[in-house]
């Protein structure tokens, strides 16, 4: 019977009706916050963003204690400068592991989770900023034999 097919019969086959892309729904808990987990290095940030006034609360004290050097608050603040949501969301993190640089890209990378996750419009903007990929470069780990990953003690010929 698929001999007695003429190309015009098999037109209509491929174009099967496509579901209309809805707008992505926003992920908010009872409490009124979206919630998402970031990582950088050896450090996991888990981060709850919320409608406010701008508050940052890094392990239950304020960011500019906790992140001392202004470079690594404008990392924190970078999330919400490229989506012109400056000082409207409350940003409540726990973080663990690593030191300060990895801590803040974590918190950097929780944020715009949550952001994404709270605003689904924002993801197109965070996305393009590299926001919302994680920065897989971790520490080489040390080999026997070597004093660090890759140095190599000092040759001395005699």
């Amino acid at each position: 019977m698929a001999e007695g097919r003429v190309l015009s019969d098999l037109r209509g086959l491929g174009q099967t009706a496509q579901p209309a892309a809805s707008p992505a729904e926003p992920k908010i808990d009872a409490q009124g916050r979206a919630y998402a987990t970031g990582k950088r290095k050896n450090a996991i940030a888990r981060v709850w963003v919320k409608p406010g006034n701008g508050k940052v609360t890094v392990n239950g004290r304020e960011s500019t204690t906790y992140f001392a050097r202004p470079v690594l608050r404008m990392l924190i603040a970078q999330p919400f400068q490229v989506a012109s949501r400056l000082g409207q969301y409350d940003v409540w993190c726990t973080v663990v592991g690593g030191g300060l640089s990895g801590q803040a890209g974590a918190v950097r990378h929780g944020i715009s989770k949550a952001l994404s996750l709270f605003e689904p419009a924002l993801r197109p903007v965070l996305k393009q900023g590299g926001f919302l990929t994680r920065d897989p470069r971790v520490v080489e780990r040390k080999k026997y034999g070597k004093p660090k990953a890759r140095r190599s003690f000092q040759f001395s010929k005699r």
